[in-house]
């Protein structure tokens, strides 16, 4: 019987073999990933079709004013800044689209560091 050191390891490297093949970073609260209905892949695609030519930079499943939606931060070539496409993670509609400067970037990018201080 393995050690609870060497199961934690083990899940540990699968952990990260799963993230490391992922093309883009996502953040996933435990709890909001399994009440989501729609999946990442599904909420993606919807995100991209209304950013023609964008990439995904980064993408994240949270709750927003009380309502599960995956955020897509996607860059256009060409373009600054990123449009940030939520979609809801229940039914997979657009929430909203917003285009987001290098500077209000930088900004959530700083209160998102320092909400994850809090919660430690």
């Amino acid at each position: 019987m393995s050690s609870p050191k060497t199961l934690f390891a083990m899940a540990l490297a699968t952990a990260f073999t799963i993230t490391a093949s992922t093309a883009v970073f996502a953040k996933t609260r435990p709890h909001a990933a399994t009440d989501a209905k729609v999946t990442m892949k599904a909420a993606r695609a919807t995100a991209l079709a209304r950013v023609p030519g964008g990439k995904v930079q980064a993408a994240e499943l949270e709750r927003e004013h009380g309502k599960l939606v995956y955020s897509f931060d996607i860059r256009v070539p060409g373009k600054s800044g990123v449009e940030e496409v939520q979609v809801d993670a229940m039914k997979g509609d657009i929430v909203s689209q917003v285009h987001e400067t290098a500077k209000a970037e930088r900004k959530e990018a700083r209160a998102e560091k320092t909400e994850a201080k809090g919660r430690r």
